[in-house]
């Protein structure tokens, strides 16, 4: 294929969506070449997946012995540099919190294609990066399979009257607060739907991540947060819908399988037959179920919409607050429903700038992990 192969640079290649990404590419060995990989603390299985696909640009955060140990001949380079670097054509920005902030905006002022997971991206800075996208004819093109199946139905169309996000519900759909009060981390990292790693789980447990979703779309789709709507599809066979002016809706079905909105995007605007994704077989399927979201038991997704109503620096305050927070929980320093209480008086007390600069989200950011620490009672 020559120069048709697409070179790709893997950011959070150890993670959930790294490893779907290369699975992907593993599939597609003559449209696809993984040119830099990076990752945090897991050397031991980046230096396999350097192994594997020959990549010569590497950054890791941890110990180099496993990739010296393989006798491997890499170029470390910092995340920025790697987004930006002139090898490459597709980074796919798979990091999971802040540590991704600054190579996706990287990757924006060089123009590059960005298949775009790390959501901390788009609802810390979304103003800021969509700016540099546009600037510098960068496209963004989402990874998440709710934005991707809205992706999915706007091409073609004119514009939309509304967004429709669904979301399974979490594991405890239609507990009680009382209930809710009682759950552990074990508990709430066995997602009924969906693999992905232990933050977003706990995320999808509190419906926090659907909230961060309604303000990624606000960006990506350049919609008001009063046509975005979210409705529970504990199925998860539905991944999100778009309404019209004329009151017909679209919307993508597809089994659960997150390797199918990374394969769009990396394929786009091509579709490549994948022998790995199962196809529905609707002589299984029983019924679709819809159901409103409990804001009550479930107040992480009312406190989003309100961050993103509110604007300016608020949904960089309300991720720094989840983030330490859901770090709290997992440590279990905290329960399960304190996630949300410990976010909501950050907010309250948050102080919001209007048109932040990149250095003024970084620094709520570290004073807002601080604020939620000291509210919890805990320096770690």
């Amino acid at each position: 294929m020559g120069d048709l192969v697409k070179k790709i640079a893997v950011l959070g290649s150890t993670g959930s969506i790294g490893r779907q990404t290369l699975e992907v590419v593993r599939a597609f060995p003559d449209h696809f070449r993984i040119i830099a990989l990076a990752a945090g603390n897991n050397t031991s299985l980046l230096a396999e997946q350097v192994n594997e696909f020959k990549s010569k640009i590497v950054f890791f955060e941890g110990d180099k012995t496993p990739l010296d140990k393989m006798g491997l001949d890499y170029k470390f380079l910092p995340l920025e540099d790697i987004a930006c670097h002139p090898d490459i054509d597709i980074v796919v920005a798979g990091t999971s919190g802040k540590v991704g902030l600054k190579a996706t905006l990287s990757a924006a002022k060089a123009g590059k294609k960005i298949a775009l997971a790390n959501k901390e991206s788009m609802v810390m800075t979304g103003e800021i990066i969509t700016a540099e996208a546009r600037r510098n004819n960068a496209v963004i093109l989402p990874v998440d399979s709710e934005h991707s199946a809205i992706w999915q139905c706007l091409r073609g169309e004119t514009a939309p009257e509304r967004l429709i996000l669904t979301a399974s519900g979490g594991p405890f759909k239609g507990y009680s607060i009382s209930e809710l009060e009682k759950v552990t981390a074990e508990q709430a990292l066995k997602h009924p739907t969906w693999f992905m790693g232990t933050k977003i789980t706990i995320d999808s447990a509190t419906l926090m991540n659907k909230g961060l979703e309604i303000i990624e779309a606000c960006w990506f789709f350049d919609m008001p947060i009063d046509k975005i709507s979210v409705v529970i599809h504990p199925q998860s066979i539905i991944h999100s819908m778009v309404e019209f002016a004329d009151g017909s809706i679209k919307a993508q079905l597809s089994y659960p399988d997150m390797r199918l909105p990374i394969q769009y995007a990396l394929t786009y605007p091509e579709r490549l037959s994948n022998e790995n994704f199962s196809k529905i077989n609707w002589n299984d399927m029983k019924d679709f179920t819809f159901e409103k979201p409990d804001y009550n038991s479930f107040p992480c997704l009312k406190l989003a919409i309100e961050a993103a109503r509110q604007g300016g620096t608020y949904p960089a305050a309300l991720c720094a607050a989840d983030e330490a927070a859901v770090g709290l929980f997992l440590k279990n320093k905290i329960g399960f429903m304190d996630i949300s209480r410990l976010i909501k008086q950050a907010l309250d007390e948050h102080e919001s700038v209007t048109n932040p600069s990149l250095d003024n989200i970084l620094e709520i950011d570290i004073r807002v992990r601080e604020r939620v620490l000291q509210m919890a009672g805990t320096n770690s």
